[in-house]
């Protein structure tokens, strides 16, 4: 399952010299606040808001998500014996 990489978008986000204000007035959000609880995870971001970030940091909408996986330590950890 793909889920939005809020830690890429909050590198790009400093990495692009912006503040939470000035991304939340690039995206039309009244405050810092709306779309700070977006990067932190506390939301979820619309997908136009997904949309207007990827073209803000000139990044395919794909480049901000990753792919959910099951690592093998929480595979093998179902398969161990109790002693």
């Amino acid at each position: 399952m793909k889920k939005v990489d809020l830690e890429k978008i909050k590198v790009l986000r400093k990495n692009a010299g912006l503040s939470l204000e000035e991304m939340a007035v690039q995206l039309g959000y009244e405050s810092a606040n709306g779309y700070y609880y977006l990067e932190i995870g506390r939301g979820k971001f619309p997908a136009e808001t997904l949309a207007k970030v990827a073209q803000i940091f000139g990044v395919t909408i794909e480049e901000l998500f990753f792919e959910e996986k099951i690592t093998d330590s929480v595979i093998l950890g179902e398969e161990r014996e109790v002693i």
